[in-house]
């Protein structure tokens, strides 16, 4: 069994995350088998709030095509997240917070081949904030090059 990770490489980049939850997620079984096979992307999937139960939209899952006729023909269709009443309940009271939003972070699979996705809780961030991960980053990146040239 290969190891399924997909992430949302932005997530971390627009938001700044305070609380992470581990969700299941509600998937067809073709839509499970086109997950393993890796051909799903996050970027454009958000979560949201919708009479006490979060909701994944925008998350692209292709469509299996070796799936039987009753296999899953919307790829963007809406999810449904797994979570227990009391994280849905903190998570419902923090988005009500002024900027505060529920980002998909990522989607893997279990040892017993569960999958689930990682939501994370946070602020979006300013286009300064964003200048300044950016500058950190490239830091971080010319003192490892750096210490690699030494050696």
């Amino acid at each position: 069994m290969s190891a399924v990770s997909i992430k949302n490489k932005r997530a971390f980049f627009n938001f700044e995350i305070t609380d992470q939850f581990t969700a299941g997620i509600q998937l067809l079984g073709s839509e499970v088998k086109s997950v393993r096979a890796g051909k799903a992307s996050m970027s454009e999937a958000y979560v949201y709030l919708k009479n006490k139960e979060l909701f994944i939209k925008g998350m692209h899952i292709a469509i299996y095509t070796e799936a039987a006729h009753n296999g899953h023909s919307d790829p963007v269709r809406e999810r449904k997240l797994l979570l227990n009443k009391r994280e849905l309940e903190k998570i419902a009271k923090r988005i009500k917070e002024k900027g505060m939003a529920v980002v998909p972070i990522k989607m893997f699979l279990t040892g017993r081949g569960f999958l689930k996705v990682e939501i994370g809780l946070g602020k979006g961030k300013k286009t300064h904030d964003k200048r300044e991960s950016l500058k950190g980053k490239e830091a971080k990146r010319d003192i490892e090059r750096a210490n690699n040239e030494r050696y």
